[in-house]
C-alpha cells in the first residue's frame, strides 16, 4: 500500500486541501507538505492523527476494499514505528533481506 497516497485519496474524497487536513489534525502544513516532497512516511503517532481527522482508525486506514479488514497485532504496529524511522536505503535493505529470509 502507498500511503501517501492514500491519505491523498482520502483528503481528496473529502474535497479538503492540505491546510484543512492539518487543520483538522493537528498537524501542521508544512509538515504534511514534507511527507509529499520528499515521499517521506509518516510516523505512526503522526498516522494516527490522520486518521483521526479523517474519523477512522488505523486499521481502516490500512484497509484496501477486500472485503476483509487488517488489524495489526502489537508487533506489527511496532514493526511499521521502527520501519519509519529508518533512511530509505536501510528500509529496501530490511525488505531484501526479509524477502530472501522468507524465501528460505
Amino acid at each position: 500500500m502507498d500511503v501517501l497516497e492514500r491519505i491523498r485519496s482520502l483528503r481528496l474524497e473529502r474535497n479538503w486541501s492540505e491546510y484543512q487536513l492539518a487543520e483538522k489534525s493537528g498537524l501542521t502544513q508544512s509538515t504534511i507538505s514534507a511527507w509529499f516532497r520528499t515521499k517521506t512516511l509518516p510516523t505512526i503517532p503522526s498516522l494516527e492523527k490522520i486518521c483521526s481527522a479523517f474519523n477512522i482508525s488505523l486499521a481502516q486506514f490500512f484497509f484496501e476494499e477486500t472485503g476483509t479488514q487488517m488489524v495489526l497485532t502489537e508487533k506489527q504496529s511496532h514493526l511499521i514505528q521502527q520501519f519509519n524511522r529508518l533512511s530509505e536505503k536501510q528500509q529496501d535493505s530490511l525488505i531484501q533481506f526479509l524477502e530472501s529470509t522468507v524465501n528460505l
